[in-house]
């Protein structure tokens, strides 16, 4: 259990640097899109790597060597710009692994009524480190330097090692004695392709909100510590909607209620940000976070509820994460360009509400259908 919690303390410390930083260490638009580009990329690009780390070291070894590489792109980023570059690369490879492992790890290890709790904890775990953190990037980096301030993340990502290294003695997987079940490839049924949508346009939106937030608001006449710290509001609310979905979603075998409540709580925080950016800032950003850490940690109850089995679970969250954070690489770069074009954040933040308009009607399939052990409807997909 404090493993599984250290490592989700640092499943997003990392990214949330990013946002807060950027008005105090001067960094260009370029800069903070490629930044915020290059997580959402490689997790998408690298999640197939989960799926192979669990068939040859099963899932506790996986995550033990995630957080290993964790730990080294944590200390690469303090290397000046490129090793930022290099190092976000690094952090976003561990962690799309750790995605992919963690609702079948969930799955295995714990009884079907602690699944909703357990990604609970994990998504609040996983906001609290990345509030904690970005609450101090932008006053480490005003003492001394925005080096100083990346550091900060090194301690949390050497605690996950220790913390994860007594699943080492967990056994290594081996060739099942059960015959496989015969399924279509996920690829081809409408299940598979409904999460896919759902956690593509919740994640491009996160991150887009991570990436921009803090330069929306100073645009807005917010003072550039005041953006950092309802940055850590907002990641503050990621944590409590974290919690809260998942346990109030895991229970039920229909989540699209749970679905459009979230999209629904962000379309808020995005409509307050659009018409009072200033005046209500730290409520904005709180309800924001609070939507979008519902989505995102709901998005494991729907891997979960939706598998059939072990191996379909890890089938299902590979899919949707690959294609969806390939999809959500894509958020950054168009409010980039959107801004630039229309010299305002108005058009951006409409097309990010346009979004998950879209993204709850193409998410209702993903809503229903299947259970622990006994729903077929993924397999029906």
């Amino acid at each position: 259990m404090l493993g599984f919690v250290l490592l989700s303390l640092n499943s997003r410390v990392a990214f949330g640097q990013v946002g807060p930083l950027a008005p105090v260490a001067g960094w260009g638009a370029g800069t903070v899109t490629v930044l915020a580009l290059i997580p959402p990329l490689c997790m998408g690009l690298f999640a197939p790597l989960g799926a192979l780390a669990r068939r040859r070291l099963g899932e506790e070894r996986g995550l033990f060597w995630a957080s290993v590489l964790l730990v080294g792109g944590a200390v690469v980023r303090t290397l000046g710009m490129p090793g930022l570059y290099v190092g976000t690369a690094l952090v976003a490879a561990a962690v799309a692994v750790v995605n992919v492992l963690i609702p079948v790890f969930v799955r295995t290890r714990f009884a079907p009524r602690r699944i909703g709790t357990m990604m609970g904890v994990y998504a609040l775990s996983m906001g609290a480190g990345s509030a904690v953190v970005a609450a101090l990037v932008a006053p480490v980096a005003g003492a001394w330097s925005w080096e100083a301030a990346i550091a900060l993340a090194v301690v949390p990502a050497v605690l996950a090692v220790v913390g994860t290294a007594p699943q080492l003695r967990g056994p290594r997987p081996s060739p099942s004695a059960v015959a496989p079940v015969v399924r279509r490839p996920v690829g081809r049924t409408a299940l598979a392709w409904s999460l896919t949508a759902y956690f593509g346009i919740q994640t491009l939106v996160f991150y887009a909100t991570l990436a921009w937030l803090p330069t929306i608001l100073v645009g807005a006449g917010v003072s550039r510590t005041t953006a950092g710290t309802d940055q850590a509001v907002m990641i503050l609310g990621l944590a409590v909607g974290g919690f809260l979905a998942p346990v109030l979603a895991a229970a039920r075998r229909n989540q699209r209620p749970h679905i459009l409540g979230v999209v629904a709580v962000c379309v808020l925080g995005l409509l307050g940000l659009l018409l009072a950016p200033a005046a209500g800032a730290p409520v904005w950003a709180g309800i924001l976070g609070i939507g979008m850490g519902g989505g995102q940690a709901l998005a494991g109850v729907l891997f979960t509820r939706r598998g059939t089995d072990h191996d379909h679970v890890a089938a299902l969250s590979t899919m949707a994460q690959t294609g969806g954070y390939l999809i959500s690489a894509a958020g950054p770069a168009l409010l980039a360009v959107l801004h630039g074009s229309t010299g305002a954040w108005t058009v951006p933040l409409l097309a990010l509400i346009g979004l998950l308009l879209v993204g709850a009607v193409l998410s209702m399939r993903a809503g229903h259908d299947g259970g622990y052990g006994g729903g077929r409807g993924g397999e029906r997909g």
